[in-house]
């Protein structure tokens, strides 16, 4: 097995040089309504029956939604999500029975929906494998490469495609039903296999028609439709930008006592601004925190297959080992577990973490996953704990020392200002879950 070396790229060398300014930003500039995607009201309408319609998965069990359920906050609740051949919703989602039974946790923590309509977000997936780059001759960099359908109206279209084609997530696999079958082709196939299943169903056609006035007959509906339909939803339900906080910057609001001294430490003395910065409180670069490995892991290149390299495994880069994208933390609150791999259940846990990641870490236990027992599964679940070798690696790359001097009133205050970044209407969005869908497949 490859051994890999902890250097340091620009990123950790500019950690260095923040701390050493006493001035850090005091506060993240305004996020605005012209700061997001103008989507089209037609597609988002449409996006909202896809996103909630289990005629996008392979067995037809399982849709956007499920993991990403407005009653959740945009997420599924769970550290590790279980995902097609799973039934019900949330912690009380189980992992099915007989040959469509769930054969795999999902490796990663369900990603909030929260503001990925934004102009400024550029990368998606914790790993940052689907990306926007606007300099080269293709607009997107995904695991597709040129089969990815041109027409994508956004990185979040770029992005809605892959879960699709996830066997674990939506496809299934290829003995179970043809969309399964079509992505181990190829993307394109399966992606082909997708649209035609959605433009078959009677009620579909005219609303694509009604949102796409270039489509002149059904036959002309493809998957660069539903992707464009689903991202105007994704990115125009879950806009935020209401929070007290927001008060705060336009209108001179003042937080409560304990949110101000979480403001102060949050731009100040406890340096989380090095990372959570801008409107969106997210960098969008990656960094290694030094998270607890547990859950299937993602196989790579001679690496222990239970292990996650996170960044490394898009860049194939050393220096980018066990980086994950930096999460935007407006509306974090609602969006429980916390870290890629939703390591800790509760702000407390994961702020504590931020502050001192080496011992935190090693105080870690199992119990604090969010993992609904998979009898099948649960033996393998925890098993790269006890590798003190991979261990050792994973600490060695962990961007941040622990920080001296802070108390417990220091933490609660950084929780109460990560709560003034809640949206007021967070829990009550426009569109919402619709009660049916054009498929007549149950709605989660």
């Amino acid at each position: 097995m490859p051994t890999l070396r902890p250097t340091r790229h620009l990123s950790t060398l500019l950690f260095a040089a923040a701390a050493s300014f006493a001035t850090l930003s005091a506060h993240a500039d305004p996020l605005f309504k012209q700061d997001f995607i103008r989507f089209d009201p037609k597609q988002a309408q449409l996006g909202q029956l896809l996103f909630y319609d289990k005629i996008l998965s392979g067995n037809q069990n399982i849709s956007c939604g499920t993991c990403h359920h407005h009653d959740l906050g945009g997420t599924d609740g769970l550290s590790l999500g279980i995902g097609e051949g799973g039934q019900g919703l949330g912690p009380d989602r189980s992992p099915g029975e007989g040959v469509t039974r769930v054969s795999a946790r999902i490796p990663r923590n369900a990603p909030a929906l929260w503001n990925l309509g934004a102009k400024e977000v550029r990368t998606m997936f914790h790993d940052g494998r689907v990306e926007q780059i606007d300099h080269k001759s293709a607009r997107f960099e995904t695991p597709a490469g040129e089969q990815l359908p041109l027409g994508l109206n956004s990185v979040l279209a770029a992005q809605v495609l892959f879960p699709m084609s996830s066997d674990a997530e939506m496809a299934g696999t290829a003995g179970e039903n043809p969309v399964g079958r079509a992505f181990e082709k190829s993307f394109t196939d399966g992606w082909s296999a997708v649209a035609e299943r959605v433009k078959s169903v009677p009620g579909y056609p005219p609303l694509f028609k009604r949102a796409f006035p270039h489509l002149r007959n059904t036959d002309d509906i493809t998957i660069a439709e539903v992707a464009n339909a689903l991202a105007a939803f994704i990115g125009t339900e879950w806009q935020s930008n209401d929070s007290p906080y927001d008060d705060y910057l336009n209108r001179g609001t003042p937080l409560s006592a304990q949110a101000e001294a979480g403001r102060e430490l949050f731009f100040g003395d406890a340096g989380c601004v090095q990372c959570h910065s801008g409107p969106l409180f997210s960098d969008q670069e990656f960094h290694a925190l030094g998270l607890p490995n547990f859950g299937p892991g993602r196989a790579f290149k001679g690496q222990n297959p239970k292990t996650d390299v996170g960044r490394m495994e898009v860049t194939g880069l050393e220096d980018d080992a066990y980086r994950f994208r930096t999460p935007s933390l407006r509306n974090v609150a609602l969006t429980a577990p916390y870290g890629h791999n939703g390591a800790y259940p509760t702000l407390d846990g994961m702020i504590r973490h931020m502050l001192t990641p080496q011992s935190a870490r090693a105080a870690w236990t199992p119990e604090l996953a969010g993992l609904p027992s998979i009898p099948w599964l649960d033996k393998d679940d925890f098993s790269l704990l006890g590798d003190d070798t991979e261990t050792a690696r994973q600490i060695a790359f962990v961007d941040l020392e622990d920080k001296a001097g802070f108390s417990d009133a220091d933490v609660q205050a950084i929780e109460a200002f990560l709560h003034a970044l809640t949206g007021k209407s967070a829990e009550s969005l426009p569109m919402g879950r619709p009660d049916s869908v054009p498929s007549g497949l149950p709605v989660d």
